[in-house]
């Protein structure tokens, strides 16, 4: 078991070497919630991510020697860019085994830390099967992105960071992938203040930790997949979970559209830029876990790599899951002046056409007419009802595009 002791001589090691990420309270959610709720941003981290901070202490126990030929690890992303960094500032060479579907972004970052980068497989468990491999065939030091005591530790600190910057706090949503984050937070949370509670936070897609605990000894799913790719695991840690069994309270699950929102929600109302593997906890409050506790509580905000072409994507689905993003269809005559009525009637209504397209060739439109699909910014779900109920008042056919 991760002792307590570790993770102060961790916090020791990355002093002037990480950065101290800030604890800041949201207002607006506090609000929305009711009880005073503040946000770990390590998203502002070095690296974007708190992967830092493990792979630091772990190279800082390890002799110069065993360094000699360099590391290896897997990742799918954010472990990949700590391991990469701590390589560099150690100056030996680090190879990363990521998947194949590794967002661009992170694969960028982790060249550019000057770590070599192998793709191989779809999920993190194909990459980590590889770099096991080639760490026998080159004789690298492997460093493992959550389960062992060293990584813990170093993750750990954060928990160490909230305690101190928030005595107070008597709440922790803490994201799962393998484990490593929760278990080094939740060691050194529950040592400090054991009345504390602790809530883990896994993507519905990827739920190894919330299954492993009902079974009671981890469970390998067969698929695993999810927006939120850094914490898409399909077993979860066998060091780390029986740190979750012992002193992780509850752990829940959110789906897609959740995390979604609650990226929007963070860029919205936080100015916060945080990837889905980060914005699960925000998502946990918001929809399955918000009233059934109060007091100051804290979410851990893990990584901000989020690329720009899934940040457009995100931000459509989360405006489409709050009502304020419509898609529809509307079948009209294929005459002069057809389409400005319908502008004019929708602009009537308060809706912001964002896209327009039109298709007189479709096989399932009539002869003289022309199929007409429109993107609109709306106001909220009363909001589409309106613009709905006007579509058909005006005699348009209108369908709903998912």
């Amino acid at each position: 078991m991760l002792e307590f002791d570790s993770i102060g001589k961790a916090a020791d090691n990355l002093k002037g070497r990480i950065r101290r990420t800030e604890l800041i309270r949201s207002h607006y959610f506090s609000e929305r919630l009711g009880y005073p709720l503040h946000f770990k941003c390590e998203n502002l981290q070095r690296t974007g991510s708190f992967k830092i901070r493990g792979a630091i202490n772990f190279l800082a126990h390890h002799p110069p020697e065993a360094l000699r030929r360099g590391v290896i690890t897997a990742s799918a992303g954010n472990h990949a860019q700590g391991v990469a960094l701590a390589a560099r500032q150690a100056g030996i060479p680090a190879l990363v085994v990521m998947p194949e579907n590794t967002p661009l972004a992170k694969f960028l970052a982790t060249r550019s830390y000057g770590a070599e980068v192998l793709l191989h497989g779809e999920t993190f468990d194909d990459a980590a099967e590889r770099a096991r491999e080639l760490e026998r065939k080159k004789g690298m030091l492997y460093i493992p992105a959550f389960d062992h005591p060293l990584i813990m530790a170093g993750q750990g600190t954060a928990g160490l960071e909230i305690l101190e910057d928030l005595p107070e706090v008597q709440t922790l949503i803490v994201p799962i992938g393998g484990g490593g984050l929760i278990a080094g937070i939740a060691t050194a949370a529950k040592t400090i203040k054991p009345q504390i509670r602790i809530i883990g936070v896994e993507a519905a897609g990827a739920p190894s930790a919330l299954l492993s605990r009902r079974r009671g000894s981890p469970v390998t799913l067969a698929a695993a997949h999810s927006l939120a790719d850094g914490i898409v695991i399909k077993r979860v840690g066998e060091q780390t979970f029986p740190i979750i069994q012992k002193l992780v309270d509850d752990i829940v699950t959110v789906e897609e559209e959740e995390i979604a929102h609650a990226i929007v929600g963070l860029m919205e109302k936080g100015k916060l830029v945080v990837e889905g593997a980060g914005a699960v906890s925000l998502a946990a409050l918001l929809y399955r876990h918000g009233n059934e506790h109060r007091g100051p509580t804290v979410c851990v905000l893990s990584g901000g790599n989020i690329d720009v072409q899934t940040i457009s994507r995100v931000v459509e689905r989360g405006m489409v899951a709050e009502g304020r993003f419509l898609k529809v269809k509307v079948e009209l005559l294929d005459a002069p002046g057809s389409l400005a009525k319908l502008a004019a009637m929708l602009a009537a209504q308060g809706a912001n056409i964002c896209h327009v397209s039109h298709d007189r060739r479709l096989a399932g439109v009539h002869l003289g007419g022309v199929e007409v699909h429109l993107e609109l910014e709306t106001r909220g779900p009363e909001h589409i009802r309106e613009i709905l109920e006007g579509l058909k008042k005006e005699g348009y056919g209108a369908t709903l595009v998912r």
